[in-house]
């Protein structure tokens, strides 16, 4: 079955498969600077609207690249090959859009399983700039003071101008006990910071529970990876079993991760209706309905959000929003509205492609302008240098008068 993914931080590594299904199997890697020639024969027309065009200019391309580049040491078939389908999904002029050689759809996939080596921060395009999603709650971009919506200029010195999110992830990402130097601008400031990262073995547990003593359960969901469904699961049981009286929610950097995960996760206070509204490439709408036992309705709940709360995350703050089942406190969202799907290739690359974009139950489209808090609370520099969170104060106030 075909996963659904909602999060903007697999725009990380990523371009597109039907390349292979149109070449129909005349291409072969290996032979030499002379490309394939049984299926460029012809001049093809794509649609009735579509201007026609000559598929030999793909190979007159490759013939050209491989005979005239000067250094050819650095080229190879396969290199060549991947770059064409990197390019050709460009074309999207999607960040999201994106495809995974072999290498790193590995890497994908440890990614959702939460073990891998790097600086255990989430990475996405904003303003054509790379821009940091989210710092994962206790991993080494965190502790170095990396903060959600640092915009990255440089890596180790050099300039992370015109990088895509895939090139700039290769080169924050590394083995542990290894360091990285990125150069950003924070929000309000003018002047760069230089913050250097030792990186680490990333190993996340997405969804953690306190039970405090004045009786209020804090539910902190970090991403909605494999394990967060059932984990998610357990910290609802507990929150029942302890006759908790409130909850917090706090999805708070949280850059989102499996739709499926979310619209069970919102199930837990919706007992019917709409999770989400989605729309596809033809126009037409899809309802995703709750699926859960609602064993959270009535609970007085606050959710937490800030600019590094994306997709899934805005799916379930804004499905709670609507229903009125939580108030929403801290800062805007990032505001992703679109869900991509993993197409597994032949080879072992694969797909990640935007197939529809999603509203709030009521019919509110977040791409872009995001969710808004019930309640604007900021956490400034000075806030967090100093280590308060007058979000989650403020969150506390509003549950004790519930």
């Amino acid at each position: 079955m075909e996963k659904k993914y909602n999060s903007s931080w697999h725009s990380l590594i990523l371009s597109l498969f039907f390349v292979v299904a149109a070449f129909g199997g005349g291409f072969y890697l290996g032979q030499g600077d002379s490309a394939p020639r049984s299926l460029a024969q012809n001049i093809q027309k794509v649609s009735e609207t579509e201007e026609a065009f000559n598929f030999n200019i793909y190979w007159e391309t490759w013939g050209a690249l491989k005979e005239k580049y000067f250094d050819k040491n650095k080229l190879n078939d396969r290199d060549i090959f991947y770059g064409s389908l990197r390019g050709l999904v460009e074309a999207a002029e999607d960040p999201y859009t994106v495809f995974m050689t072999p290498e790193e759809t590995k890497e994908f996939n440890e990614d959702m399983s939460g073990v891998f080596e790097g600086i255990g921060a989430e990475v996405g395009m904003r303003d054509e700039t790379i821009t940091i999603i989210a710092p994962l709650a206790g991993m080494p971009a965190e502790k170095a003071g990396l903060k959600a919506g640092d915009k990255v200029y440089a890596i180790d010195g050099e300039s992370a101008l015109g990088l895509s999110v895939d090139q700039a992830v290769k080169k924050i990402r590394g083995p542990k006990e290894t360091s990285v130097t990125l150069t950003v601008i924070r929000d309000g400031e003018t002047k760069t910071r230089e913050i250097t990262i030792e990186r680490g073995l990333i190993i996340i547990e997405s969804v953690k529970t306190e039970l405090r003593s004045d009786g209020i359960m804090v539910i902190t969901v970090s991403n909605f990876n494999d394990d967060t469904e059932l984990l998610f699961k357990k910290a609802v049981a507990d929150t029942i079993n302890n006759k908790a009286k409130g909850l917090i929610l706090d999805l708070r950097n949280n850059p989102g991760g499996y739709l499926d995960t979310a619209i069970l996760m919102a199930s837990e206070w919706i007992e019917e209706g709409p999770v989400l509204l989605e729309q596809n490439a033809a126009g037409r709408s899809q309802e995703y309905g709750a699926e859960g036992l609602a064993r959270l309705d009535g609970f007085p709940t606050v959710v937490l959000i800030n600019g590094g709360s994306a997709s899934a995350s805005e799916i379930v703050a804004g499905a709670l929003r609507d229903y009125h089942k939580a108030t929403l406190v801290g800062e805007p969202t990032f505001g992703k509205g679109s869900v991509q799907q993993i197409e597994d290739l032949s080879d072992g690359s694969s797909l990640k492609v935007t197939v529809a974009t999603w509203m709030t139950p009521d019919g509110d489209y977040i791409n872009e302008k995001g969710l808004e808090p019930d309640e604007l609370v900021e956490l400034t520099n000075e806030d967090f240098e100093a280590e308060r969170d007058p979000q989650f104060t403020r969150a506390l106030e509003i549950l004790k008068k519930k």
